[in-house]
């Protein structure tokens, strides 16, 4: 069964569209990897699906649901890990937690066991209660993604994730997000990190100018574009094959 679906979406800024009437279907228990170049469009509709932007053309379902229709009930089953979004700098890990877990009516002790134990797995249970105002970019997102998951949510949309992540941590999520896989657990995975979604990822979906132009598993996507990685895939079907070209360029200006 579809757990999100959406038909005929676009979306415009001031007339211009950066969504062109997208036909998808996720079935539940997968791992999509949804990639593009800058402005493809990919947060935007990561930002549809999870009910931040209301204002759109077509319909969008998720977890049987209409996005316009049951905002709240659908928020109430997701997980959304932005790559930047306001921490609130002014708490700490604990009492950021502490209204997060609120907001999906969590019980108190049930947040406070939860938040202590995620903060030790991601090595952050010393600053637990330290303002985040002092805090890396790394770990500021430790605990928005923490702040993603603590209700074992039904689907995880992510947004860059690994943003600032130190090597360890990077792996580690790699293998959370795995584990929820064989959970049962949908993840919605958007990055430019090619490599991670090339290993991760059950089904990649590459948008560019608002268009789906490739939808299949890596190895679907290997056979019909004849490229080694994923990378060599991305580039010949966007058309932005002047990689090497630039940078010679680049090294030339360098050497003047």
């Amino acid at each position: 069964m579809s757990i999100i679906q959406f038909s005929r979406l676009r979306k415009q800024y001031s007339g211009n569209y950066v969504l062109k009437g997208i036909d998808l279907q996720v079935d539940g228990g997968q791992i999509i990897g949804y990639i593009g170049p800058n402005g493809a469009g990919k947060s935007t509709t990561i930002k549809i699906l999870t009910g931040i932007i209301s204002d759109f053309e077509g319909d969008v379902n998720v977890l049987g649901m209409d996005i316009r229709k049951q905002p709240q009930e659908i928020k109430q089953r997701i997980g959304y890990i932005p790559e930047q979004a306001a921490l609130y700098e002014v708490l700490t890990p604990l009492e950021y937690l502490d209204f997060v877990g609120k907001l999906y009516r969590l019980e108190e002790a049930v947040i406070e066991k939860k938040a202590w134990e995620l903060l030790r797995l991601f090595e952050l249970a010393d600053k637990a209660e330290t303002r985040m105002s002092s805090f890396s970019k790394g770990m500021r997102q430790k605990v928005l993604l923490i702040s993603g998951l603590i209700h074992n949510p039904e689907i995880i949309f992510l947004d860059e994730p690994l943003s600032g992540l130190d090597a360890n941590a990077v792996i580690l999520v790699k293998e959370i997000l795995a584990q929820l896989k064989q959970a049962g657990k949908t993840i919605f995975y958007s990055s430019h990190l090619m490599d991670v979604v090339e290993k991760i990822s059950d089904r990649i979906i590459i948008i560019s100018k608002g268009e789906v132009i490739a939808d299949g598993t890596f190895e679907k996507l290997k056979a019909s574009a004849h490229q080694g990685s994923l990378e060599n895939i991305f580039t010949a079907l966007t058309g932005d094959e002047q990689h090497q070209t630039t940078a010679g360029h680049f090294i030339d200006i360098l050497k003047n």
